[in-house]
């Protein structure tokens, strides 16, 4: 009975944190569709939101304390429990780029873009794509997909390096554009890092379900590795 109660219980928390997981999807493609209309009013929202992504957050962490206190897990439920903690907390590192990207968009006033948004957007789509099946490979202890996916990162990464390249021809076109090139600049950042959490969500799925713990390198992480040598 004990034993059910308590898989009734890390259910209950898988469950919480697939909600807080939609509820950071949401921000992120929410912030850059914000962005994309120049709407400060659902700029606004996105950051009174950021405030319920943390008050969740710190309710699932409660949950997982009083559970380890309780229940004194061992083995493969103390894995499960202690890396649910690291995932709520990069969840919530996450919500923040969305928050931040929020944030530009107010303080970028009447500035219009410098550009229209092409690969920003499917920068934001990619990410949550990839955070969206990380959790539910989180859930199954799917160790397959969780070792596959950050692979995806790299086509993030070559929509940053895109944005990057593009942005960097209207300023030496014309040096005014630096600040306005500058906002978009760090809202792709905001988007890459995004991404490179959700492999680190992978990496906990991966230590949970076989104990072994360690970085999933990327083709990325290989090419500047090669560039150092």
């Amino acid at each position: 009975m004990i034993r059910k109660t308590f898989e009734s219980d890390i259910q209950q928390v898988k469950d919480e944190v697939i909600a807080l997981g939609s509820m950071v999807e949401h921000a992120i493609i929410s912030s850059v569709e914000a962005l994309k209309k120049r709407d400060i009013k659902a700029a606004e929202r996105i950051i009174a939101e950021d405030k319920e992504i943390n008050k969740k957050r710190f309710a699932i962490e409660n949950q997982l304390m009083i559970l380890i206190a309780t229940q004194q897990p061992m083995a493969h439920d103390l894995r499960l429990l202690a890396s649910t903690m690291e995932i709520i907390s990069e969840l919530e590192r996450m919500g923040d780029y969305a928050k931040g990207i929020a944030n530009i968009n107010m303080r970028m006033g009447e500035e219009s873009l410098l550009k229209p948004l092409i690969d920003v957007p499917r920068m934001a789509q990619k990410g949550a794509d990839m955070l969206h099946r990380a959790l539910t490979a989180f859930v199954h202890e799917d160790v397959a997909t969780a070792q596959a996916l950050p692979v995806e990162d790299d086509e993030v990464d070559a929509l940053y390096n895109q944005i990057y390249r593009e942005l960097m021809v209207f300023v030496i076109e014309d040096p005014k554009n630096i600040e306005r090139a500058n906002w978009l600049l760090w809202v792709a950042h905001n988007l890459e890092r995004f991404a490179d959490r959700v492999t680190n969500i992978c990496e906990r799925t991966i230590f949970i379900a076989t104990g072994e713990f360690g970085e999933i390198k990327s083709s990325d992480d290989e090419f500047w590795k090669s560039q150092k040598k």
